[in-house]
């Protein structure tokens, strides 16, 4: 086709083929990061699952075997008790310390605030596990729910605190002086003032520090040597054979049950926030 419609026609083809192409990739990248996740909702109710999916030969044997497990069940409330008490400490002390970098003008401030958070990026728990355990078993807290809400706590707060802090700076300070010449003190501002702006951010500090304590297993690993105190994380691990390996169809079920708690956690979460980064006062 010729004339002055030609160049038109050839810029609609090749924007048409580009949206294809990125379609394409796109799906293939989704397809990539959902495998796993089909797996995992197909491969429990599977009498024989395997490494791929595929249509499942439908049972519930494979839950009822877990259940046989003696720490099992318990292992997931060792996780609730840890995650939330890791995740309720870091919001808690998080939000003090944001609140009160954020409104302090203390010399160095910001300089301290990238050393934390550059230090905790070093010193990880891997690398400071030998004097990790040290101190748990000095201070008597190997094989407590406290030792390890205490030590992953001390490693997700410098994270937690950089973040808080750009929330509490971007909150007005009127609403705060206004409640200050009526006479509230800095507690009860943080608290019926502050809180309620910056609750999307603690909303979200609250489901990463749960999902990093959940998932996590060397300092679990290192820290609790009873089966009973152990997190379902530790569990897991145990669900292998002597010669390391995996037998799938309790390692399918146990996934399944272990990953529901955090599934409905973000959920919920989001629902009620959206994961908004902005205030809570309506305008």
């Amino acid at each position: 086709m010729n004339g002055p419609m030609a160049p038109t026609g050839r810029r609609y083809v090749g924007h048409l083929l580009s949206r294809l192409a990125l379609t394409a990739l796109l799906a293939v990248v989704l397809a990539f990061f959902a495998l796993p996740m089909l797996w995992l909702a197909t491969a429990p109710f599977d009498a024989t699952p395997g490494i791929h999916v595929s249509l499942p030969e439908f049972t519930l044997a494979n839950f009822g075997a877990i259940l046989d497990n003696p720490y099992a069940l318990g292992s997931l409330a060792n996780s609730v008790i840890q995650a939330g008490g890791a995740a309720a400490l870091v919001v808690v002390l998080s939000a003090l310390a944001a609140y009160a970098l954020s409104r302090v003008r203390v010399p160095g401030r910001d300089a301290l605030l990238y050393l934390l958070l550059l230090m905790s990026s070093i010193v990880t728990g891997t690398a400071a596990m030998v004097p990790i355990f040290e101190l748990a078993n000095r201070l008597n807290l190997i094989d407590t729910h406290l030792g390890v809400i205490l030590v992953t706590s001390g490693g997700l707060l410098p994270a937690a605190i950089f973040i808080l802090k750009d929330f509490m700076d971007g909150t007005p300070t009127s609403y705060e002086e206004s409640a200050r010449v009526f006479g509230a003190g800095p507690l009860q501002i943080l608290w019926h003032i502050v809180v309620p702006l910056v609750r999307p951010g603690l909303a979200t500090i609250a489901v990463w520090a749960v999902a990093g304590v959940w998932g996590g297993f060397l300092l679990q690993f290192i820290l609790i040597r009873d089966p009973e105190r152990a997190p379902g994380s530790v569990i897991l691990y145990t669900l292998y054979t002597e010669g390391g390996q995996p037998n799938l169809s309790l390692i399918a079920a146990f996934s399944l049950l272990y990953s529901l708690p955090v599934v409905v956690m973000y959920l919920f979460v989001s629902t009620k926030y959206g994961f908004r980064f902005h205030g809570g006062i309506k305008r």
